[in-house]
Order: structure tokens, then C-alpha cells, then sequence
């Protein structure tokens, strides 16, 4: 899959493609009884079908704005120097701009005055046996009072996340699903909570489905660029496998 993703870069279909893959756990554990024991803020239990513990907000409206946070580029804290490793990041820094500007270009379609507040940060995620650091921006638009009439529109616009696509995201969509040849079904989608005020979502990321077999399967992957190495995208992925 690696291969196809480079060839297609070199042909110049995509320039930047989330690839992903599942894993299976040995593990056999309920999963209402994961969802209990994550101690994560973004939680998902849907039916016995599967259990979400996303770190990564899609699109939050408040005060008649919008905000998203797109989330590109992962190390193990006890790297050493990892914070600063991260940041300095060729890879991590060009993948992280294609999805800002990703975003902000969706984000410019349903609002104006488009921002972007704050570029890479930093954030901290807890496992049990690591803590991983991730970098995220901020990106706002104004939607004005009428947004709410127009809120389904608005999630069509927006929809699929950039961050779990790729740029450009039509012809990288296309790309993924010949690539990967399998159905993501809920994974990568988004959840949220609409108060008929506020809304919150986040993307179906962390992600832990039922197989028909009643085996656990972990989704997880990574952006690929022109500078990818396969060894390092694996081991995202890997690092990514966790319960919070």
C-alpha cells in the first residue's frame, strides 16, 4: 500500500494521502469495558459495534463561529528531545501545512473572515505504558446568526475531515478507497453533539470495531508524503494503538 501511495505522489494524483490499516487485538475484551476504562474526553461506545477515544476535535460552532483542529504528526514522548524532534520534523512540518491549508480552505467555503489562531501546538496524551505528543492548529471562521438554518449544508461542505483524506481531497478519496480495497464503515467518520445552540465533533479516530468474528480490530495510520519513510510510518501506526 506504501508503494501505491509513492507511485501516486510521483504521478502527482495526491500529495498527501492518510493511509491506514487494521490490526487485530488478542485481547478479549468487552467493549463497553474499554469505553469505562478510557480516560479520554472524546468517547464513543456505539451499540457492540465499536468504541472511539478521539483526541482530535473536527468542528466545533460557538458564539456563530466555527473552529477546527486539524491534528497531523505523532512521537513518543520519551524520545529524547521529542518535543523539539517534532517540531523540526521536514515530514511532520510539510504534512502539517498541506492539512492546515486543507482546512482552512474548507472552513473558507462556509464562513468568512477565516484565521488560522494558532499553528502547531502541542498537545499530551497519557497512555498506560507511554505518553505520546501530537501537534495541532487552530483554525476559525465567522458563520453569522443564520448558520443554524443551514447547518446540515454546512457538514456536507466540511465532510470528509481533511486530515483523514488528503489533499487534494477529492482525487486522494478516490485513491484511498482503491488503495486500502476495504470499507473504513464508521472509521474516520465523525461524532458529535448538537445542543441546537452549540456543536461539538470529533473525528472517528482511536478506534477499536467487533470484527464478525467477535475478534477486536484497532484502526490506526498516518499521513503519507514524498518524504515518507516506511519504517517511521509503521511505527505511527503502531504507536498509535493504545487505550488512553
Amino acid at each position: 500500500m506504501f508503494a501505491k501511495v509513492q507511485d501516486n505522489i510521483t504521478q502527482g494524483n495526491t500529495y498527501l494521502l492518510n493511509l491506514t490499516a487494521p490490526t487485530i487485538l488478542h485481547d478479549r475484551l468487552e467493549l463497553e469495558y474499554i469505553y469505562n476504562i478510557a480516560n479520554s474526553g472524546f468517547k464513543l461506545l456505539y451499540k457492540d459495534q465499536f468504541v472511539c477515544f478521539s483526541p482530535e476535535k473536527f468542528v466545533e460552532i460557538k458564539d456563530d463561529k466555527i473552529y477546527t483542529y486539524p491534528m497531523k504528526g505523532t512521537i513518543d514522548a520519551n524520545r529524547q528531545q521529542a518535543e523539539k524532534e517534532l517540531l523540526n520534523d521536514k515530514k511532520e512540518l510539510a504534512e502539517h501545512t498541506m492539512i492546515v491549508d486543507l482546512l482552512r480552505n474548507d472552513i473558507s467555503k462556509v464562513a468568512t473572515d477565516t484565521t488560522v489562531e494558532r499553528f502547531r501546538y502541542i498537545d499530551k496524551i497519557e497512555t498506560k505504558h507511554k505518553t505520546i505528543l501530537q501537534t495541532s492548529s487552530q483554525i476559525s471562521g465567522n458563520l453569522g446568526q443564520s448558520w443554524r438554518e443551514n447547518f446540515g449544508n454546512i457538514m456536507d461542505s466540511l465532510l470528509p475531515a481533511g486530515s483523514i483524506t488528503g489533499t487534494p481531497k477529492l482525487s486522494t478519496t478516490k485513491l484511498i478507497n482503491h488503495i486500502e480495497n476495504r470499507d473504513r464503515a464508521y472509521y474516520t467518520g465523525v461524532f458529535g453533539l448538537f445542543d441546537g445552540d452549540n456543536f461539538e465533533s470529533y473525528v472517528l479516530i482511536r478506534y477499536i470495531k467487533k470484527s464478525k468474528d467477535g475478534c477486536l480490530v484497532y484502526e490506526s495510520g498516518g499521513g503519507i508524503t514524498t518524504e515518507s519513510c516506511i519504517s517511521s510510518e509503521y511505527k505511527e501506526l503502531n504507536d498509535k494503538i493504545y487505550i488512553p
